[in-house]
C-alpha cells in the first residue's frame, strides 16, 4: 500500500496550483480509472490520442473520490459537491502523473533496477524479484505495466519500507526508455539483449541498441550496467561507459561465465555460473536454455546488492513465470506452450527450443505473424520458418499474412504434408480440433496483436 502523502507535498512535487480544498489533507492512493475512483484517492484524468478523462470526473465524485489533479477545471467547478474537493491544477496530467512518481522513488532508502532489452525483460524481472526477496522487501511491476504511464502507476504503489524497487523498461521508440530512466534514476541497469522487436519505427539494430543504451543515461561513475554479451550488439565497445560494467557470457572472457547447461524440457532447467573464484550450480524450474542467460543477469545484479550466490540459487528455484510466457498447460493428454504475450525472431527460436526439449508424440508449432518487423520481415519470417524446420517439428502451422514466409522457408525442408499455412486465425480455429491428436504438444507464439490467446482457448475447450 502507498505511503500517505501530504496535499501541500504533492502540490510542491508537481509544481501546481491549489485551486480547492485543504493542502493539509493526505492522499493514499493513486487512481487513472474513473470507475475504480473512491475515498482517498487522488484521481489523475489523463488525455490521450482519442480520449480525455476529465469528463469522467463526475463518475469518480460519484464513487466518493474527492482528490484530484487536473489540466482543465472546467468539470470540476460546474459540480454542485465542489466546494468539499482537493484540486491541484497542473500543465499536463500524464506528466503530472510521472514527476509525482518520480519525487516518490525519492522518498524511499532503496535500491533501484532497471531492466530493458528486446526479449526477456519480464523474466530476468521476475528472477531478480524471486532473488531478492529471500532477503529484501523488494517490489517489481506487474504484467506488462512498463510504459510511461504504466510504470509511474507501479512505482507509486510501492509499500512503505520497500527496500529494492526492480522496474521493466519497455520501449518502441526513441525517448521512451531516456523517460522512464529519468523517474526512475536506476542504481543497476539490465540489457538482456538486441533484437529486432520495433525495427520498423527504430531504423536498425543499431537503432534499438541506442535506444536500449538511454537506461544509461543518469548514469556516473557510482552506476552498474550488466549486459549479455552473447548478443552480438552488447559488446564492450558499444556498451562502455563512465559506469561499471558487468557482462555475463559463455567464452570465458565475461565477469559471470555461464557453462553446463542441462535442458530438463518442461520441468526446467540446470546451470553452472562461474563468477571471479566461485562457482555455483542453478536449478531453474521453467523451460528453456535462454532462461540460463536471463537468471545468470539477474544473479549478476543481485551480488551488486549484497546477495551471495548461494541467496540466489534459493530464489531463482521458487521462480515462477509471468502469465503467457513459456506457461506450459494441459487437457485431455494434449499439452499447450502457451507463449502468446510477444514475439520477435529470438523469442519465436527460444519457444521452439522449448517445444523440442518438451515430452510429447508429436511436436506441433502454431506460429503467428511477428509485427513491427519493418521492411525485412519477410527475411525475419523465413529465418523462422527455416529454424522451425531443421529442429524438426512434425508439423508447423503458420497464420497471418507475413507467416506464409514462414511456411515457404519451412516447406523447402519439411516437405508440404508437414506444413499448413492459414492466411487468418479463424480459418485455423475452424480446423484446430480435428488436427489435434492424444499426445500431442503444441506451441502457440505471435505477437500480441495477433491474439493468439484465443487459439490456445480453442484448444483447450
Amino acid at each position: 500500500m502507498m505511503k500517505k502523502l501530504m496535499i501541500k507535498e504533492v502540490c510542491n512535487a508537481l509544481k501546481g496550483e491549489l485551486i480547492l480544498g485543504n493542502e493539509n489533507d493526505y492522499i493514499e492512493r493513486v487512481c487513472t480509472d474513473s470507475r475504480k475512483a473512491v475515498r482517498g484517492d487522488l484521481f489523475f484524468p489523463l488525455i490521450g490520442e482519442n480520449h480525455d478523462a476529465h469528463k469522467f470526473i463526475p463518475m469518480a465524485i460519484d464513487g466518493g473520490c474527492s482528490d484530484f489533479v487536473v489540466s482543465d477545471p472546467k468539470e470540476i467547478m460546474e459540480h454542485p459537491l465542489k466546494e468539499q474537493l482537493h484540486v491541484i491544477l497542473v500543465e499536463d496530467t500524464t506528466k503530472a502523473l510521472q514527476n509525482l512518481a518520480s519525487y516518490y522513488l525519492s522518498t524511499f532508502n532503496m535500491k533501484k533496477i532497471g531492466i530493458t532489452g528486446s526479449t526477456g525483460k519480464t523474466t530476468t524481472k521476475d528472477m531478480l524479484y524471486y532473488i531478492c526477496s529471500e532477503k529484501h522487501k523488494t517490489a517489481r511491476n506487474v504484467g506488462n505495466l512498463n510504459n510511461h504511464i504504466g510504470l509511474p502507476l507501479t512505482v507509486l504503489g510501492f509499500d512503505e519500507g520497500t527496500e529494492i524497487g526492480i522496474l521493466e523498461m519497455g520501449m518502441s521508440e526513441f525517448g521512451e526508455i531516456n523517460l522512464l530512466a529519468e523517474i526512475v534514476k536506476p542504481d543497476i541497469g539490465i540489457i538482456t539483449n538486441i533484437g529486432t522487436s520495433h525495427i520498423e519505427n527504430l531504423g536498425s539494430r543499431e537503432g534499438i541498441l541506442k535506444a536500449k543504451l538511454e537506461i544509461t543515461n543518469f548514469f556516473t561513475e557510482k552506476n552498474i550496467l550488466v549486459v549479455n554479451e552473447i548478443n552480438d550488439m552488447l559488446t564492450r565497445e558499444n556498451t562502455q561507459g563512465v559506469y561499471k560494467r558487468l557482462s555475463v557470457g559463455n567464452n570465458g572472457k565475461s565477469d559471470f561465465i555461464i557453462s553446463d547447461i542441462i535442458d530438463r524440457g518442461e520441468e526446467g532447467i540446470a546451470f553452472t555460473v562461474e563468477h571471479k573464484l566461485e562457482a555455483m550450480r542453478f536449478e531453474l524450474p521453467i523451460p528453456g536454455r535462454h532462461n540460463a542467460v536471463n537468471g545468470t543477469l539477474a544473479v549478476a545484479a543481485a551480488m551488486e546488492l549484497g546477495i551471495s550466490m548461494e541467496e540466489a540459487a534459493k530464489g531463482l528455484a521458487k521462480m515462477e513465470l509471468t502469465d503467457k510466457r513459456l506457461n506450459i498447460k494441459g487437457k485431455d493428454g494434449v499439452k499447450i506452450i502457451d507463449d502468446t504475450y510477444n514475439a520477435s525472431p529470438d523469442s519465436m527460436k527460444a519457444g521452439i527450443d522449448v517445444l523440442m526439449a518438451a515430452k510429447g508424440m508429436r511436436k506441433i508449432a502454431i506460429l503467428a505473424d511477428m509485427l513491427e518487423m519493418g521492411k525485412d520481415s519477410p527475411k525475419y519470417h523465413r529465418e523462422v520458418g527455416e529454424y522451425a524446420a531443421r529442429q524438426r517439428v512434425d508439423i508447423l502451422m503458420a497464420v497471418g499474412e507475413q507467416a506464409r514466409y514462414m511456411a515457404e522457408a519451412a516447406e523447402e525442408i519439411l516437405g508440404k504434408e508437414k506444413v499448413r499455412y492459414y492466411s487468418d486465425k479463424e480459418k485455423l480455429m475452424s480446423e484446430i480440433k480435428t488436427a489435434v491428436q492424444l499426445g500431442d504438444i503444441i506451441l502457440v507464439k505471435g505477437s500480441r496483436g495477433m491474439a493468439m490467446d484465443q487459439v490456445v482457448k480453442k484448444i483447450m475447450e
